[in-house]
């Protein structure tokens, strides 16, 4: 579970600094819609969500931490979160797919395995509040793409799949 777990939630934090970096002001507080977070508390939702994906898997109770939501104290939060990631090792995951996660997904109680947790709930959401704050970043003008978002596709400059 640490191999499933822990690099994938380093990598959406590395991410997520790269992406923050492409944020202006006015982009921290924009919205993709009126009823969705903006995208500073998306950055947050990932550092937390990162945090969520590893901790209870080794019985380790998640800490709500609420930052500011200007570019300092944002990347601060995600470099926060990935310090107290990198501190896990893989012998704290032993047993972590059968341990019992109980915990909560908007109103609705859960009780999953940790595996079922970590792959049907945990990552899924890490990787979509990192997607809305990319979104946000992009449709606010932003030049970032899949290469910023995923650290792994590279395009030329100024490449764009139509014209």
């Amino acid at each position: 579970m640490f191999d499933a777990a822990v690099p994938v939630a380093l990598q959406a934090l590395d991410r997520a600094q790269v992406l923050l970096d492409h944020a202006t002001p006015a982009m921290l507080e924009a919205r993709l819609h009126a009823d969705m977070f903006n995208c500073a508390e998306q950055f947050e939702i990932t550092a937390g969500f990162a945090l969520r994906a590893t901790l209870p898997l080794v019985g380790r109770e998640v800490v709500q931490r609420e930052c500011a939501h200007d570019a300092i104290s944002l990347k601060a939060h995600l470099i926060m979160a990935s310090t107290e990631i990198q501190a896990l090792t893989p012998a704290q995951f032993e047993g972590a797919a059968e341990r019992r996660i109980i915990h909560r997904a908007g109103f609705a109680d859960l009780d999953q395995s940790g595996a079922d947790y970590l792959h049907h709930f945990a990552i899924p959401n890490l990787w979509f509040h990192l997607s809305m704050a990319f979104a946000i970043l992009r449709a606010g003008g932003a030049l970032v793409g899949k290469a910023e978002f995923d650290g792994l596709h590279a395009y030329p400059p100024g490449f764009s799949w139509f014209g």
